[in-house]
């Protein structure tokens, strides 16, 4: 391949992402477990090297403790106000009944949590080890701290009695939807 072929292959202005893409394509062709590691090794650098430069743009890869305890505190910034406020149980009450919106409730909630972190493009998160394979840790992680955080917050405050569970349900579907929003904000924005 020529020089001027190899070049018309590069994006305008190539990121820290378009790196990353070029070196998980090499770690897929070289043939050897050396030459593997060593593609790995100069994956780790460029992602701590990426992480010098400023919040935004970096490469997210992984899932570990500290992108959980940053979903958790997004989770309470937007979930505590949830808590405190009536008009919480307002929307349970209304939603309960009708089952067909609860759900959709959840499913938009979901859907927002993926456009956050992989649409939206805050930052560059790349799935790494999903869950059997399909689920990105990730986004379990956000969606399972929110969801966790909205039972514990709403009832360790009295706000639902789990004597009348489907009602506890809908208020804790309701505060979910924002406390998942501040997870994944949460999670991705600091950049880790």
């Amino acid at each position: 391949m020529s020089e001027v072929e190899a070049e018309s292959d590069v994006d305008e202005d190539p990121d820290m992402g378009d790196l990353f893409d070029e070196l998980e394509e090499l770690e897929d062709i070289v043939q050897d477990d050396a030459s593997r590691q060593q593609v790995r090794e100069t994956m780790r650098v460029a992602m701590a090297a990426s992480t010098a430069l400023s919040p935004f743009g970096r490469v997210i890869r992984g899932y570990d403790r500290a992108d959980l305890a940053e979903a958790l505190l997004g989770s309470l910034l937007f979930g505590i106000p949830m808590a405190v406020e009536g008009g919480t149980q307002e929307v349970g009450a209304f939603l309960a009944p009708r089952p067909l919106l609860l759900v959709g409730s959840v499913v938009f909630a979901i859907g927002l949590v993926i456009g956050i972190i992989y649409v939206a493009d805050f930052q560059d998160v790349r799935v790494h080890h999903p869950i059997l394979g399909l689920i990105p840790r990730r986004l379990a992680g956000v969606l399972g701290v929110s969801a966790v955080m909205a039972t514990l917050l709403l009832t360790g405050w009295g706000r639902i009695d789990w004597a009348e569970p489907w009602l506890a349900l809908a208020n804790v579907v309701v505060a979910f939807v924002p406390m998942s929003i501040g997870a994944a904000l949460g999670d991705i924005l600091p950049g880790s």
